[in-house]
């Protein structure tokens, strides 16, 4: 016999564990329990400080939503006006020493005339191509090609996927596109060139909140806060080193036993394998790839320049810097940096060079924060990305060789990005069912390994979405039709219906017409 016994216990306490949690305790049937390794809830959305005081996530974290239910769950965890920032996305691409409004293939009308030429050119083939072509992209190059053409790929679109991937266009497929990607309007690009325009806002992110205070992982930590203590193990009380799926009970470090009759994993698919001894689904997982991300933060004393503006995220495709993305964190709230009346010494220049004073000076003070991607196809040298980061800042105009730096900040994320390579679904396909044969259901990020619902709203889901699959069999939209839940506003499940309790003893039944 286990030491503990649930119903429904959760591996996790990232956006997809706590949307489980969240919804096991809002239905108040089965009896169930939440791990996680960490002292803190938030997964892959926390949030570091650093010993100055300036804030950075886990990579470009903003809070916009395609669902009621979760838009609830954050507003309960944090009600109040104050508690958050409303921001329009200001976002640039920047291509040879421009600044060229986000998408870029919306907007080759910034771009130099002998570029416009070549991006035209190549737009005009596509679309002539996509007029008689029967078949669909085979991978997310051709997909590339036929939608955007020749010139846009080779300027922008291939290079800059390739820095955040780490892995070639030719080796992804392209069923994940749906929103991500914008599709180029050629009658549209083409009048905005003549005309000498900018395309508006695109994207499902054009305006996005982000929590006033303690980065995206406070926004996680106040969800925990609105479940049950009893409910809840965390840190090395609640960190699993096995897994046996046929008994169905789940150890503890600390020797703790758990049984279990159902299992919602988060944790990334080719660890849990690995904690259940599954060689048959460890060789499986194998055929999954991913990618590691280093984050990468620069806190700058002084006022942000004016250069810099109010812009948001801004993207970098050109290989005169290590970074894909570079994040003004200190826009999205003045308490992403210490405030201006608190003084630190700078550590050294922009440029390397010695500061000419060690004594500590008030602020006030602005961050940047970066994403480098790395792979086994795209290798880093890790011990100079920061140096090389820095002078990247530099080559791309966004910091001056003679800026102060009183704050550096990296963490290497082993695993970051969940990539869509053409195995993918052959490989999950497979997999997953083989898991919920066994009665786990594995979901989230890495868990289920589908990029295009991952953010932050479609992870929460992911987890309230197998809960509700587990106690009534309702159908999981997010995992199986991606387009589906991105396409629409997803209002059925709100936060204040009710529910018959079914009592804990049991996982109850679906209840007839």
């Amino acid at each position: 016999m286990a030491d503990i016994n649930v119903d429904v216990l959760v591996i996790g306490a990232g956006p997809t564990g706590l949307g489980a949690a969240k919804r096991l305790n809002h239905i108040n049937g089965p009896s169930w329990l939440i791990l996680d390794a960490n002292e803190k809830a938030g997964g892959l959305a926390s949030t570091d400080v650093t010993p100055e005081g300036f804030l950075y996530d886990v990579g470009g974290h903003v809070i916009f939503s395609h669902y009621k239910y979760f838009d609830d769950c954050l507003d309960e965890a944090l009600p109040k006006d104050d508690d958050w920032y409303t921001h329009q996305r200001i976002s640039y691409v920047r291509y040879k020493g421009l600044w060229v409004p986000y998408p870029f293939q919306n907007n080759i009308s910034m771009l130099p005339k002998e570029d416009q030429v070549k991006c035209i050119d190549g737009l005009i083939d596509a679309a002539m191509t996509a007029q008689v072509s029967k078949t669909k992209p085979k991978d997310f190059d051709e997909w590339i090609l036929r939608v955007c053409g020749e010139g846009v790929a080779d300027i922008f679109m291939r290079p800059y996927n390739y820095k955040v991937w780490a892995v070639p266009t030719t080796k992804m497929q392209c069923e994940w596109l749906g929103e991500r990607v914008a599709a180029p309007n050629l009658k549209m690009v083409t009048k905005n060139v003549i005309l000498n325009q900018v395309a508006g806002n695109w994207g499902p992110n054009a305006t996005f909140r982000f929590p006033a205070r303690d980065g995206t992982g406070g926004i996680w930590i106040a969800v925990s806060n609105t479940l049950p203590e009893e409910k809840k193990r965390y840190g090395q009380k609640g960190e699993v080193t096995k897994v046996d799926a046929q008994k169905k009970i789940v150890t503890l470090k600390d020797g703790t036993t758990i049984g279990y009759g159902k299992l919602i994993n988060t944790m990334a698919v080719n660890q849990l394998v690995e904690k259940m001894g599954d060689q048959e689904l460890i060789s499986l997982s194998k055929g999954l790839y991913y990618s590691s991300t280093h984050v990468i933060g620069v806190g700058i004393r002084g006022e942000r320049p004016e250069r810099i503006g109010d812009k948001c995220w801004l993207y970098f495709p050109e290989d005169n810097c290590p970074f894909y993305r570079a994040t003004i964190f200190s826009n999205y709230s003045p308490y992403n940096q210490p405030q201006a009346d608190v003084k630190l010494p700078t550590l050294y220049n922009a440029d390397g060079s010695k500061a000419k004073s060690s004594e500590p000076k008030e602020g006030p003070y602005w961050s940047i924060m970066l994403e480098v991607s790395q792979s086994t196809m795209k290798p880093v040298d890790e011990a100079n990305l920061l140096k090389d980061c820095i002078q990247g800042l530099i080559n791309t105009e966004m910091i001056k060789p003679d800026d102060e730096i009183v704050s550096t900040y990296h963490r290497k994320f082993h695993q970051g990005y969940p990539t869509p390579t053409l195995e993918r679904e052959g490989v999950l396909k497979q997999l997953l069912p083989k898991l919920q044969d066994l009665d786990i259901w594995s979901r989230g990020r890495f868990g289920s390994w589908r990029y295009e619902v991952g953010n932050q709203d479609h992870s929460f889901m992911l987890g309230v979405e197998a809960v509700d699959n587990i106690v009534n069999g309702a159908v999981e939209l997010t995992l199986n039709y991606p387009d589906f839940v991105n396409m629409r506003q997803n209002t059925e499940r709100r936060l204040v219906q009710g529910f018959f309790n079914a009592g804990s003893s049991s996982i109850p039944s679906r209840p007839k017409a």
